[in-house]
């Protein structure tokens, strides 16, 4: 799903391992598993990108990210799961319903999705959705839609898994599950890339969202 639409590790995985290992864990390895896919996917998406548009969300979101941080550090952790998948699933119920912001895009505004999505970031591991439902509605080719998504979650990346090593949740634990789990995901998001060049795209978005609809399900009732 990452390599195909360019968004997709967070809102699966964040909710998913949230499940397995509670939100303290869980989303330390998904960050760090980002990280690596965000830098595998920037070099051909940075030129595509409308920076004018994306540097600031992304630089907004960064200073927001700790703030998000602490309330990983500090909520209640049974209680952040379940608003973990509560969100996963309003959001895929947003993107199947059809509905996009569709005005135009000032900087103030650029500045307080990259704010919202940035908290977002810090507490849950997931900060695609405010700027996918933001991003989506524009005039862009799916090919350019798709570059900006990458380089927003290149650069929120980087920032976001320093607030949870600081915090003492990058343990061997996480970091074991990581070693794991990584070469799979890295081994998919190439085969991803090809069939976006290849799957229609309504396709893959039906099937995208009935991932995103069940995982959120799943995370809110477990």
């Amino acid at each position: 799903m990452r390599g195909y639409s360019g968004f997709g590790t967070a809102v699966l995985l964040a909710p998913a391992y949230s499940v397995l290992w509670g939100p303290r864990i869980g989303v330390p390895v998904m960050l760090l598993m980002e990280l690596f896919v965000s830098m595998q996917l920037l070099p051909k998406a940075f030129g595509q990108a409308d920076r004018r548009v994306m540097l600031p969300i992304g630089g907004a979101a960064v200073l927001f990210t700790p703030l998000g941080a602490f309330i990983l550090l500090t909520a209640d952790q049974d209680l952040l799961r379940r608003f973990i998948g509560g969100f996963v699933l309003v959001f895929g119920l947003l993107l199947s319903s059809g509905w996009r912001y569709h005005g135009s895009r000032p900087l103030p505004l650029n500045l307080a999705v990259g704010s919202v999505a940035g908290m977002l970031k810090g507490a849950t591991g997931i900060s695609g959705p405010p700027v996918i439902l933001y991003l989506l509605a524009g005039p862009e080719e799916a090919k350019r839609h798709r570059a900006n998504l990458i380089l927003f979650f290149a650069v929120i990346s980087v920032i976001s898994v320093i607030p949870p090593a600081l915090g003492g949740l990058v343990g061997w634990t996480v970091l074991a599950k990581v070693v794991l789990l990584l070469p799979v995901l890295l081994l998919c998001v190439p085969v991803g890339a090809r069939l976006f060049h290849v799957i229609p795209d309504r396709w893959y978005r039906r099937l995208a969202l009935a991932f995103l609809v069940t995982t959120g399900l799943i995370t809110v009732l477990a």
